[in-house]
């Protein structure tokens, strides 16, 4: 019998973008670590004998000197998705003029920068309205990842704010980071938007079935500040839950899952980022093991692949882009 599937990706954000959502005015001069981190995770996944999907920013893709790290990702057979051009967590206050622009120049850079044509979006901060997925499926993209099904999203953007250099105008744009309470109703299961009879599929970020809190990577290095036994404990629970609700897991990693204290100084208001490198990595190999253990692990692209296989699409539930009371089909 094969095991149940699940799905990891990375979203690439840089040091500039940190900075940036921060409030930091150092972030114009795009300061980056991916020179540093890339070959890193590259040769942890190689170890582990995993491939996965990792989403790009659009203006490192631009950059000429982030270009080697990122064709690194793509020569070692990852999949490359779009995480924006600006990685502006307001995506959502977007106009459908600026929405079109911000997707053309990513693509384009990502494209030269990776070889590969992007089939799949994330929006930085997990933005997301019903102009982006109209602008999405209208572009042809297989798949959005921003949907994130946890009540935490206001804690977390609180904790931002208070950690941050924001003024209260830079507050004000940044005010619905990370979602609002009402996300945690939304389906932790994969699902199809409509537009224009048009279709994509949404794989929501996996949150601990029935308790919607978080289970991504940088939440559990911020329990492993408290104790790595609780961390491992609590990701073992997670899995356990998924396994006995068959919820097929999409575990979010971020570079600074593969940093540390004792490689980065400047992002110490970061969750997770008052530990050395070689702890969170430990971390990292112990959870993506277990993830192995008890999943058949695949690229996003390649798991929604398998999503569309006819014994499966009849579990898909569809909302209507618009439809407000289908927002979170269960």
């Amino acid at each position: 019998m094969k095991p149940p599937l699940a799905n990891i990706s990375l979203d690439l954000d840089n040091k500039w973008s940190y900075l940036k959502t921060h409030g930091d005015p150092n972030w114009e001069s795009f300061p980056s670590y991916l020179d540093l981190v890339v070959p890193r995770i590259v040769e942890f996944l190689d170890e582990l004998k995993l491939q996965i999907t990792v989403f790009v920013v659009g203006q490192d893709a631009e950059l000429e000197k982030n270009q080697p790290a990122l064709r690194q990702l793509a020569d070692a057979g990852h999949e490359i998705g779009n995480h924006s051009f600006h990685h502006e967590p307001w995506l959502h206050l977007y106009s459908p003029q600026q929405l079109e622009r911000e997707f053309e120049r990513s693509e384009a850079a990502i494209e030269r920068a990776t070889g590969q044509r992007t089939r799949g979006f994330r929006g930085p901060g997990f933005s997301l309205s019903d102009e982006v997925l109209k602008t999405l499926i209208r572009r042809g993209y297989e798949y959005d990842c921003s949907v994130f099904p946890t009540f935490l999203g206001p804690l977390a953007r609180m904790y931002c704010f208070l950690k941050s250099k924001l003024s209260p105008a830079q507050k004000v744009e940044r005010k619905d980071l990370f979602g609002s309470w009402r996300d945690g109703f939304q389906s932790n299961r994969p699902f199809k938007w409509t537009s224009a009879n048009q279709s994509m599929v949404e794989i929501p970020v996996t949150t601990m079935p029935f308790f919607k809190v978080p289970i991504h990577a940088t939440y559990l290095h911020f329990l492993a500040g408290i104790s790595p036994w609780l961390a491992q404990s609590y990701f073992w629970m997670a899995l356990k839950l998924c396994q006995w609700t068959r919820i097929e897991p999409s575990f979010l990693l971020h570079p600074l899952d593969f940093l540390g204290c004792d490689d980065e100084k400047d992002l110490s208001f970061f969750p997770g980022m008052n530990q050395p490198a070689a702890k969170k990595i430990k971390l990292m190999k112990f959870c993506l093991s277990m993830l192995q253990q008890k999943f058949e692990v695949l690229p996003m692209g390649e798991y929604v692949s398998c999503i569309h296989a006819p014994k499966r699409n009849r579990c898909i539930s569809h909302a209507v882009v618009g439809a407000k009371s289908e927002w979170a089909p269960s």
